[in-house]
């Protein structure tokens, strides 16, 4: 708690102006510093068009934030997906710049959506998942759809589905789903990967 605690002094501080009545993302008071830390990165680039750095003190009571991993961040307005963008393996040298930048992407560089609005950050909701190293499975029963994220490729194309998503019950329809997202036919031979996948809100 203390850390968030810290987190929200310091953006408040750093701000180049007062927080107003739509320019800020909806954060539950139990919300997890790297949601913090993306919430900001999309405020300040959307109203300053400018790429945060991580505070040091982040890295100093938050030794993982150090470690680079891959991430995604997606948003949602009114319940409705807004915008997600990810990294399977680390782009950046530290999750924390993962975070910030792939926030950033999920605003503004997700082409199924139009760019975010500052308006519409008072009820933005924000999700970050921080994702492990994937390794192949043997088989089906190794996939955990609400536990595990799966990537599956052939050649150049492949496709991504994070775990736990609302309106995949089973391991099938999340292999369904991947396949779709890679253009692969169900028939297509394919590697299949998992990946743990830790999410915060």
């Amino acid at each position: 708690m203390m850390l968030r605690s810290r987190l929200r002094d310091f953006w408040d501080t750093v701000s180049r102006r007062p927080w107003e009545r739509g320019s800020r993302p909806r954060l539950p008071a139990a919300a997890h510093p790297l949601v913090g830390l993306a919430a900001e990165a999309i405020r300040t680039f959307l109203s300053h068009q400018r790429v945060i750095e991580p505070p040091d003190f982040l890295f100093d009571e938050m030794p993982e934030a150090r470690m680079p991993a891959g991430a995604f961040v997606c948003l949602k307005c009114e319940g409705r997906l807004r915008g997600c963008i990810g990294t399977t393996e680390p782009v950046h040298p530290t999750v924390a710049l993962e975070v910030i930048h792939n926030a950033i992407g999920a605003a503004v560089r997700d082409p199924r959506f139009p760019q975010l609005q500052i308006v519409e950050l008072d009820g933005l909701d924000i999700c970050v998942d921080v994702l492990g190293p994937s390794e192949p499975v043997p088989d089906l029963t190794a996939l955990d759809h609400q536990r595990y994220g799966i990537i599956v490729r052939s050649g150049e194309r492949r496709g991504v589905l994070l775990p736990d998503i609302e309106g995949i019950n089973s391991v099938a329809e999340q292999l369904a789903a991947a396949r779709d997202k890679a253009a692969l036919s169900p028939e297509e031979p394919v590697e299949i990967l998992r990946v743990e996948v830790t999410r915060y809100r």
